[in-house]
């Protein structure tokens, strides 16, 4: 089996436990609830192991580096890490309604990523040939995965503030407290990853480019989301910011992340260009 094989498999797992959480939605069932999650840890696991038999696949052609290098498998990468993001927070929080508004961004990103996009091995150009692409990759994704978290958690408190939660459809969202704590400690998670994505991309740029800055639109945007976020935590900590206003800032921040990933690289000329 190769790994797109496998990224088709995770593909299918992502949708199955989507429809499976949107189910309890509608159902209230615990036992659908646990067959999402655990249909959701499976598609994960097969996630992970596409990821690395797509590096040792690369690794049997005569290339270096992380499967991490072009626009294919950064979305997988994407894909991986909203659920390592989502996962933890389920373990934490158990409250099964929020994966029925996060697992549509992996599905969406894994399908993309099947039916859009070249999914062949290419080696680096010269320049990118670092360990630098895998230390910013990974933190930058892991960041971003984060932030999709706290869009979806943001996306639900919006939908019940001012809702009776006692009855109707809404019951079974966690209570707006709970939501806006996920949105709150999913974004202490991304924010510092994000900085360090910032920080190792500058070392890569210095090592690649000869310069930790040069003000191309891939950094100015990384740059955007940064303060975005970094206004987040700031009005939080000392105006006590919650509620409407921090999921609207929230959800503002991931659109924001989601141009600077791939608005940028397919929009805006630049360094990044290579990404598209």
């Amino acid at each position: 089996m190769t790994s797109v094989q496998l990224f088709n498999l995770t593909t299918i797992g992502y949708f199955v436990a989507m429809i499976l959480f949107i189910a309890y939605l509608v159902t209230r069932s615990r036992i659908i609830a646990l067959t999402a999650t655990i249909v959701a840890w499976v598609g994960f696991a097969t996630n992970t192991a596409a990821i690395t038999l797509r590096w040792f696949e690369g690794r049997a052609m005569g290339y270096s580096q992380a499967p991490l290098s072009n626009l294919y498998e950064s979305i997988v990468f994407f894909a991986w890490s909203i659920l390592f993001i989502y996962l933890l927070m389920d373990l934490k929080y158990r409250q099964r309604a929020v994966g029925a508004f996060v697992m549509p961004f992996a599905f969406l990103g894994m399908t993309w990523a099947q039916l859009g996009l070249n999914d062949a091995i290419e080696p680096l150009v010269p320049a990118l040939q670092s360990n630098w692409l895998t230390y910013h990759v990974i933190t930058c994704f892991l960041g971003y995965a984060a932030f999709a978290v706290a869009c979806g958690a943001s996306i639900m408190y919006l939908l019940i503030v001012n809702k009776n939660q006692e009855s109707g459809f809404f019951s079974i969202f966690p209570s707006s407290k709970v939501l806006d704590d996920i949105n709150y400690k999913s974004i202490m998670i991304g924010f510092p990853l994000l900085t360090l994505g910032i920080v190792t991309g500058a070392a890569w740029a210095n090592y690649a480019w000869g310069t930790y800055w040069s003000w191309d639109p891939k950094e100015t945007w990384s740059l955007i989301v940064w303060f975005i976020y970094a206004a987040f935590l700031h009005a939080r900590f000392t105006r006590g910011w919650a509620g409407k206003r921090a999921a609207w800032l929230s959800i503002f921040g991931f659109a924001a992340t989601i141009f600077c990933y791939l608005g940028v690289n397919l929009v805006l000329s630049g360094l990044h260009s290579y990404g598209s």
